[in-house]
């Protein structure tokens, strides 16, 4: 069943994280489980915030813009929220765009180094 809670273990299990990092995650209020004394439940909701961070971090995306994201939906909703992915999509794809630029440039100059002592060792 697709609705049924997870446990703390299974989250970590699920998206592969440590529970420090899930831990984390819920002191900075990204995730807000749903707490019986010390046993937490991460609902479907949890679940898509939980895809969703973890989709930014690998775009680049910082915590804090993920949190101020993910916050303008229970704020302004999801047209809005939509809005703002698009422009932090925009400004990131600038920037990795940049990055890549530099590590190709980077590479052409390792590539030469290497093999001009290569031709050396002849």
């Amino acid at each position: 069943m697709p609705d049924t809670p997870l446990g703390f273990k299974q989250m970590c299990a699920k998206f592969d994280v440590t529970p420090r990092t899930l831990r984390y995650y819920e002191y900075i209020e990204l995730l807000q489980p749903e707490k019986d004394g010390r046993v937490r439940r991460y609902g479907p909701r949890e679940v898509a915030r939980m895809t969703l961070i973890l989709r930014g971090r690998r775009f680049g995306f910082s915590l804090e813009e993920i949190r101020r994201w993910l916050l303008l939906y229970e704020e302004e909703g999801a047209r809005s929220q939509l809005g703002a992915w698009i422009e932090m999509a925009d400004r990131q794809l600038t920037v990795l765009r940049a990055q890549r630029a530099e590590l190709d440039e980077t590479i052409l100059h390792l590539q030469k180094l290497r093999d001009e002592t290569a031709r050396d060792l002849v």
